[in-house]
Formats: structure tokens, C-alpha cells, sequence
């Protein structure tokens, strides 16, 4: 298989995470392509391929000579819940010209280069899209597709030194719990690259302090027709805790280094009600003034209305793996010198989200990230160039050449 089929063939399967189950993994279908990795992986002669019982897919291609560190690569095998993975139906475009591209002519979708901006660049490469009813996955089997081409094409060059290289595709990424059972001591490797970013021309080192917000609120509820001074709708209390948020701090105002508080769920009666945010900011003290505020608004709101109308709980999801990363450095000068090699003028970018080597760099395994040549993420605007994914395969072979 070369890459492009490597891929369809994975993005055929639905391998969709679930925020909500109990489950490890969150859906068991994600095992199904974990086991059909491994059989490929089997077949291309990393014999220790495995799949153990957290839905993790391991494998070591084996070292032929070469003395250097040990590098893993990782990526993640599930697509995320905002959008169907199922029934999905790529559309290639050879030779890209620059033009818009139509998705879906009954839903009245396509793909502008004028507003979707990354396409300028990607006039000659070959893409792939969505039919506009699903999301692609690119996020990330363009990843395990470019790790397994890049696995293939050491196995058919021997003549390409290198020391034991780890492999590891992980499922619930899309989750926030990619990594909960990950094993950095079997896995060992010194450090690691995720191969799950956009542009080939970025690397990532610098991601969000993450947080989940949970506010639970109790109203009281009367008939409506008796309801003059006793009635306190839940509803509106969540309306109300929803408009005392800056409104700056709403993400379709932010990019760059910006921090963004995102209300993502909201149900509820009169009743009962509830709202689940994400917050986010690369600075770990302004992640904290965004707690603060949701501290300060529950304290506010109980205090006016005299009764515990919200219940706030608020769970750390991940950190900003930065300051590690800055401490391990020859990592990235060894990205930068790699993405040099194969022609590729490198920059650095803050992620506005997280991978599972946020998390695997506070564990002990620094993980940076490299791009795959998707965009448009989770939904049905996405797209992949192929062209990138080859050349990401060029800069992975490039990282472990000796």
C-alpha cells in the first residue's frame, strides 16, 4: 500500500471517541482499526506489534546498527465526537488549481480559498476532502498513515542506519484521555514526536493549560401560574452565568496566544440545568483569572438569589508541556535540522488545543509536535494534502538517520 490508500483504508473505519462513556477505550470500535494496524504492522516485520488492554497499539522497529537515541512517534487512532466518522467519503483533487472546491452541491458546500486561506499554498498538491456529510479524519489517521509508511519504508531500505524506533497509536485522544493508561517505561524511548498538526512547515512545543468546567444549577421550580416571586428558573440562571463571562473571552473572538472560555454543552428545565465549558490559555496564571471568574460569578449568584442555586466543578485536563520542552531543546533543533534537510522552512506555532504529548511530556516522555497537511479539523470542511503527508514522511526519516 502506498500512503494515499493507506489512509482511505483507515479513515473507512468509524473509530469516533465518546466524552461521555465509562468505557477504556470509549467506543470499542476504535479497536478495530488498532487491530488491524497491528496485523499490518506484523506484516511489515515490527514483530513486537501489539494491542493491550487499554486499546494502545505498541511496536519497536528494530534498530539495524545505529547508536543513536531511541525516538518514538505516536499518534491517535480516534476522530473527534463533533462530527459524524462514520460512512465517510473522501474526494480527491489531483493537481490542485487554486479554485474553489465543491463538496456537497445539495447541502451548498465548499471549500473557498479565500475563506478557508491554507489552500492558497497548496496550488499543485493533491487533496482530500469530505463529501461535506461527515468530517474527514485526518485528525488523526493522517498521522497513523504517515507513521506507517514511514515504518514500511524503512523495512524496504535496511541501508538507512538507525538505532530501535517506537511506535504507538493511541485511542481517545479526542477525549483528553489518550494517554490515562499509556506506559512510558515499556514504551522507552528518550522522547517522542506526535505526528498530529496542521501545516508541514510547523512544529509545536507550546499548547493550552487546559481545564474542564462543570456548572450544575438548581432552580426552583412553581406552575407558572403561581410563579410571581417564587419561581427561579434554572434556564435563566444559566443564561445569566453565561452573560456575566467577558465576552472577549468567547473563542470566535481569540487566536494566536489568546485564552478562550467555551461553553460547548448547555442542557436544562426549569429545574435543572447545565452548562460544561472548556477553558483554555497558554499562560498558566491567566488560565487561572479565567477560574477565578466562574469562582466569583458562582459566589455572586448564590449570594443574590440567598440559596446554593450553582454547584461549580472544575477538573485540570492538561498543562502547557513548554517549559519542558525549552529544557530538552535538542529535540526541536533536531526537528528544525530534519524539516531543513527535505526543503522545508520550519516555523514554530502555539497549538490553540492539546495532544496526547502534553500530557506524555509531564510523564517523563518530552513529545513535540509535527504537522501532517491537515486542516479544518473536526468537521466537514476538512481536508488533507498528500502531498504534505509524503513530505512528512521524508522529515520522520530524516529525524532518525544516523
Amino acid at each position: 500500500m502506498n500512503i494515499e490508500e493507506r489512509f482511505l483504508k483507515y479513515v473507512s473505519y468509524d473509530t469516533q471517541s465518546d466524552e461521555y462513556s465509562n468505557t477504556t477505550p470509549s467506543t470499542l470500535k476504535q479497536l478495530d482499526l488498532a487491530k488491524e494496524l497491528v496485523k499490518e504492522m506484523l506484516e511489515i516485520g515490527i514483530s513486537d506489534a501489539h494491542l493491550d488492554e487499554y486499546g494502545i497499539v505498541y511496536g519497536t522497529i528494530k534498530g539495524n546498527g545505529g547508536t543513536g537515541d531511541i525516538i518514538g512517534f505516536i499518534a491517535h487512532m480516534d476522530t473527534s465526537p463533533d462530527a459524524s466518522g462514520k460512512n465517510i467519503k473522501p474526494q480527491k483533487i489531483t493537481n490542485y488549481d487554486g479554485s474553489i472546491i465543491e463538496l456537497n452541491k445539495e447541502l451548498g458546500l465548499s471549500l473557498n480559498p479565500e475563506e478557508f486561506t491554507s489552500l492558497k499554498k497548496m496550488i499543485g498538491h493533491d487533496l482530500i476532502t469530505t463529501d461535506g456529510t461527515t468530517l474527514l479524519g485526518a485528525d488523526d489517521k493522517a498521522g497513523v498513515a504517515i507513521i506507517m509508511d514511514f515504518a514500511n519504508y524503512l523495512y524496504q531500505h535496511p541501508e538507512i542506519k538507525h538505532n530501535d524506533i517506537k511506535i504507538a497509536f493511541t485511542p481517545d485522544e479526542e477525549v483528553g484521555r489518550g494517554t490515562d493508561n499509556f506506559n512510558v517505561k515499556k514504551f522507552n524511548a528518550k522522547y517522542a514526536y506526535t505526528v498530529d498538526g496542521g501545516d508541514i512547515a510547523e512544529y509545536n512545543y507550546e499548547n493550552f493549560n487546559a481545564y474542564s468546567a462543570n456548572v450544575e444549577i438548581t432552580g426552583k421550580s412553581i406552575h407558572p401560574g403561581n410563579a410571581k416571586n417564587k419561581m427561579i428558573s434554572a434556564i435563566n440562571l444559566a443564561i445569566e452565568f453565561e452573560n456575566m463571562l467577558p465576552e472577549e473571552k468567547k473563542p470566535y473572538y481569540t487566536d494566536g496566544y489568546d485564552g478562550f472560555n467555551h461553553l460547548h454543552h448547555l442542557e436544562g428545565n426549569c429545574e435543572k440545568a447545565t452548562l460544561e465549558y472548556i477553558i483554555r490559555n497558554h499562560d498558566l496564571q491567566l488560565a487561572k483569572k479565567q477560574i477565578a471568574d466562574f469562582e466569583r460569578i458562582k459566589t455572586y449568584l448564590n449570594d443574590k438569589y440567598n440559596y446554593e442555586a450553582i454547584n461549580l466543578d472544575i477538573n485540570e485536563s492538561y498543562l502547557n508541556m513548554a517549559e519542558i520542552i525549552k529544557e530538552n531543546y535538542y529535540i526541536i533543533e533536531k526537528l528544525q535540522a530534519a524539516m531543513k534537510k527535505v526543503g522545508i522552512e520550519s516555523y514554530a506555532s502555539p497549538i490553540r488545543g492539546g495532544t496526547d504529548g502534553a500530557r506524555l511530556t509531564f510523564m517523563g516522555l518530552p513529545c513535540p509536535n509535527i504537522g501532517t497537511g491537515g486542516e479544518n479539523y473536526h468537521g466537514p470542511f476538512e481536508f488533507v494534502s498528500l502531498t504534505m503527508m509524503k513530505q512528512a514522511v521524508k522529515i520522520i526519516t530524516e529525524l532518525v538517520k544516523e
